[in-house]
């Protein structure tokens, strides 16, 4: 008996589509996704669709709710929070331990991925940007050399790419992010690891203050609010 060699491939596109269509907006927060209306959207098994969203559940996109099935997740501003005070302090390590340990290839493709970001502006392609911008932090994460960090961080990457279209829906905010980079890439360069590390912070509270706004919340009062 032959086994199918694109059924691996089948799962992994179920998957992308999906995942692709929620950060698109496609799908809206806490809307009902019906397994036979994204067979037929798809075109896969009912098996791929929920195999798909079992794992858009472990990353926090989607919820199984008990007598009503899968539904997206909403994220509330207290979740947009907590996910930026992680991202604030390990990819601040990150950029920090980068401009330690990174060796002169590293830099350099660190570099290429920002030439990649300040085209993509260019030409006005807020897809391509947000491509383009886990590019540069796939770089920066594994070079940093630790793999926790990665870890902890690419399993909320879903999260992450939703929060970060939603910061960059501003105008003139992917230019000032451009920038935001740019610092940090200086200091990367000139080995400052306490550089690379304060404007890592910078570049996430300023994305955090603007998330957060767009989502109908302040950021002083979610923290207020929780040590009440």
């Amino acid at each position: 008996m032959r086994i199918s060699a694109q059924a691996a491939p089948i799962r992994q596109q179920t998957l992308s589509k999906l995942r692709q269509a929620i950060l698109e907006g496609r799908f809206q927060p806490n809307e009902r996704l019906y397994e036979q209306k994204l067979c037929e959207l798809i075109g896969v098994s009912r098996t791929s669709v929920r195999e798909a969203l079992r794992q858009l559940e472990t990353e926090g996109l989607v919820c199984i709710i008990p007598n009503r099935g899968p539904i997206v997740t909403k994220l509330t501003p207290q979740n947009a929070l907590d996910i930026y005070q992680v991202r604030e302090q390990l990819e601040g390590l990150a950029a920090s331990l980068f401009a330690q340990r990174a060796d002169a290839s590293m830099v350099h493709a660190l570099e290429q991925s920002v030439e990649r970001l300040r085209g993509c502006l260019l030409k006005k392609d807020v897809r391509e940007y947000l491509k383009s911008k886990h590019e540069f932090y796939d770089i920066l994460l594994k070079g940093c050399g630790n793999d926790v960090v990665y870890a902890i961080l690419n399993s909320l990457l879903a999260r992450i790419t939703f929060l970060r279209s939603t910061s960059l829906s501003r105008p003139h905010r992917p230019l000032e992010s451009l920038g935001e980079i740019e610092k940090i890439v200086a200091a990367i360069k000139r080995q400052d690891s306490v550089g690379a590390f304060e404007a890592s912070r910078e570049h996430i509270r300023n994305a955090a203050a603007l998330a957060l706004q767009k989502l109908g919340e302040d950021p002083d009062r979610i923290k207020t609010t929780r040590e009440e």
